[in-house]
């Protein structure tokens, strides 16, 4: 059953401008593995932890840093979730969270799907 489903979109130059403007905001919102990758997939994950949020209902307590996009089984996005993040998850029984990413034409779009098999 679906718990939880979320959008965002994020436009590439904007995202480019402001983590030009405020640097710190790259560690305060990606984790170190995320860090060295390209302007357009950090904004593609900082979507995708947008959407996460949405699907959750809010997001309280949960920090940037314990919400991880990495690439999984054949290079499909998953999350890799922590702390905060990862007990948001269990504690709303949810089993599967579902990513897709992507980034083309000066926007990245993440969408998320929470999901409980029980």
């Amino acid at each position: 059953m679906i718990t939880g489903i979320g959008v965002d979109v994020v436009d590439l130059a904007r995202f480019e401008r402001q983590i030009l403007r405020t640097p710190r905001l790259v560690p305060r919102l990606f984790t170190e593995g995320e860090r060295s990758l390209p302007a357009h997939s950090l904004a593609a994950r900082f979507a995708a932890k947008e959407a996460l949020i949405k699907a959750l209902g809010d997001s309280a307590g949960v920090s940037w840093q314990e919400m991880e996009v990495v690439s999984g089984d054949g290079r499909n996005p998953e999350f890799l979730l922590h702390g905060q993040a990862a007990k948001a998850v269990a504690d709303r029984g949810i089993t599967d969270v579902h990513l897709s990413m992507t980034h083309d034409a000066g926007v990245a779009c993440a969408f998320v799907v929470a999901e409980n098999r029980s």
